[in-house]
């Protein structure tokens, strides 16, 4: 049975036994995607790690806090370093994108971790921009300290993003992993859910049939509570 024509823009129209067959064979490519991504997270467990010489000490929502002290008694540490720059009236949208995603942290403290973020921004605004946002997170600020430039996310008092884990023995920090630019798009399920749709991310990058809708990247994103006003 041959495909029926649809309008541009829209897959070909096939029976259900055609579709069969083509699911199964990207099932196979989609299983060996999952079991290469295995490996990679195999290569992370065995790198070296580098123990961490400063004492940073950060202002949290209830006072001054030592790096260990993020920990909240866990053996690891998963930090989002959000871009917000001590000037700006807003934290950056897609670090808030980001942060839209943070799972309940229940799940993660069931494997000894715990998960925080840090800017370069006072307190006081990264409070008021989280409850604006109705985050349940917890954010800390670099200010004053080394820690941004230290760890390449401010770089001549321009921001970058990133996530960084950690690992703690006693009082012993250590950096085990750092990853930036798409390589944090793990954080974004959004996007996941996306890459499973016909038209995917709908971004110009993407290899994607003619016809298909699609913007630049990253202009699409907005702040959570900023799409229906930005988008009319």
């Amino acid at each position: 049975m041959q495909a029926t024509r649809t309008s541009t823009g829209l897959p070909p129209v096939v029976s259900r036994e055609e579709w069969e067959p083509a699911r199964q064979a990207l099932l196979i490519r989609e299983k060996a995607h999952t079991r290469a991504g295995d490996a990679l997270a195999a290569e992370r467990r065995r790198m070296p790690m580098v123990e961490i010489a400063t004492d940073y000490i950060f202002q949290g929502e209830h006072g001054p806090a030592r790096f260990v002290d993020l920990f909240a008694g866990k053996r690891q540490l998963i930090l989002q370093h959000f871009m917000f720059h001590p000037d700006w009236a807003e934290g950056c949208t897609g670090c808030s994108f980001e942060a839209d995603h943070v799972p309940n942290l229940a799940h993660l403290h069931a494997r000894d971790t715990h998960y925080v973020v840090v800017s370069r921004a006072p307190i006081e605004k990264l409070t008021t921009y989280r409850d604006r946002m109705g985050w349940d997170v917890n954010w800390y600020s670099s200010y004053g300290t080394s820690f941004n430039e230290d760890f390449g996310v401010t770089v001549d008092d321009q921001e970058d993003q990133g996530i960084s884990s950690f690992l703690r023995d006693g009082d012993r920090i250590f950096h085990t992993y750092h990853v930036g630019a798409r390589g944090a798009e793990f954080m974004l399920n959004t996007f996941c859910m996306l890459d499973i749709t016909a038209f995917g991310r709908q971004e110009t990058w993407e290899d994607s049939p003619e016809g298909w809708p699609q913007t630049q990247p990253y202009q699409w994103w907005r702040r959570h509570d900023r799409y229906e006003s930005e988008n009319g």
